[in-house]
C-alpha cells in the first residue's frame, strides 16, 4: 500500500530502540546505615566543568600571562643593573629577548581567542501560520496514518512543517507554512513546479536522503515557497521513485543521524 511506504520512509527510526542488557555487568549498589549511597559514583569532569563556566576568564589568560611575563623581564633588568639597551653579546639579553617574543605571542594568542568564539545554535520560531491540508479523496485510515507521522516527527524531532507529494499529487501540507501576502493564509503547494525544480528532481533521481543542515546556505532555498522564510534545515525524503517528503525544522543541523534514518 502506498501509505506503507510512505511511513516507513519518513517514520524516524529512534522512536522506539531496544537497549540489550546480555553482556551488561551487574553493579553492586546499597544504601549504608546512616542513609547514604554506597556504590559506583559518575566521573566528574571538573576542570572541563570549571572551563565552560569561566570561558571568558580562559579566553583572556594568555593576555594576563603574557603581560606579566614582560612586567617580569622588564623588572629584572631594572633591579639587575643590566642596562636597559639589548646587546647580543650578553646570553641575559639574549634570554630576555627569547622571554620577550613568547610574552609577545602568548599575548596575541589571547587576542585571536577572544576574536574568535562558537557559534551557539539557538531553536527559531517559524515565521509563518499553521496549516493542516490534505486532500478530501484520501481514505480516512490513509489520513489517520500521516496524522501519526506527523506526530510523531513533530515530538521527537525538531521537524516544525511538513509537505508530501507522492505520484504528482499533492498528499499533505501540515505545520508550519510560509504566510501568503494577500490574505494571511498559508502559501498553496505548487506540485508542478516543486517538481520541475533541482531539488525534487535531485532527490527523486538519487533515490537516497538528502539533508540541508542549513538551508539558508543553499540557493535552492527559492523552490521551497511554501515553507516558513525562516525554516533552518530541511530533509529531502524521497518516497520510492514517485514523491518526496519535505520536512522542515527549526534548528540548524537540528536533525541528529538517527532522525535521518
Amino acid at each position: 500500500m502506498e501509505a506503507g511506504i510512505l511511513l516507513r520512509s519518513v517514520t524516524p527510526a529512534n522512536l522506539i530502540r531496544r537497549r540489550s542488557t546480555a553482556h551488561r555487568r551487574p553493579t553492586m549498589a546499597s544504601l549504608s546505615p546512616q542513609g547514604g549511597y554506597r556504590g559506583p559514583k559518575p566521573n566528574t569532569e571538573w576542570v572541563a566543568d570549571w572551563v565552560s563556566k569561566n570561558d571568558d576568564l580562559v579566553r583572556s589568560l594568555p593576555i594576563y600571562v603574557g603581560g606579566i611575563s614582560i612586567l617580569a623581564v622588564l623588572f629584572n633588568r631594572t633591579v639587575s643593573g643590566i642596562s636597559p639597551v639589548a646587546d647580543t653579546s650578553s646570553s641575559q639579553s639574549r634570554a630576555d629577548l627569547l622571554a620577550l617574543g613568547l610574552s609577545v605571542t602568548s599575548i596575541l594568542n589571547g587576542l585571536v581567542w577572544l576574536s574568535i568564539r562558537p557559534k551557539y545554535i539557538s531553536v527559531v520560531n517559524p515565521d509563518g501560520v499553521e496549516c493542516q491540508r490534505m486532500p478530501n479523496r484520501l481514505p480516512d485510515s490513509v489520513i489517520s496514518e500521516l496524522l501519526w507521522v506527523w506526530e510523531s516527527l513533530s515530538d521527537v524531532t525538531c521537524c516544525r512543517s511538513l509537505v508530501v507529494v507522492y505520484d504528482g499529487i499533492f498528499i499533505l501540507q501540515i505545520g508550519f507554512a510560509e504566510k501568503n501576502a494577500n490574505g494571511g493564509e498559508a502559501v498553496v503547494v505548487d506540485v508542478e513546479n516543486l517538481m520541475q525544480g533541482s531539488l525534487y528532481c535531485g532527490a527523486v533521481r538519487s533515490g537516497s536522503q538528502s539533508y540541508l543542515a542549513n538551508l539558508s546556505l543553499y540557493p535552492g532555498k527559492s523552490e521551497l515557497p511554501f515553507l516558513p522564510s525562516n525554516t533552518q534545515a530541511v530533509i529531502l525524503q524521497p518516497l520510492g521513485d514517485k514523491g518526496l517528503a519535505i520536512v522542515g525544522g527549526d534548528t540548524i543541523r537540528g536533525f541528529t543521524t538517527s532522525d535521518q534514518v
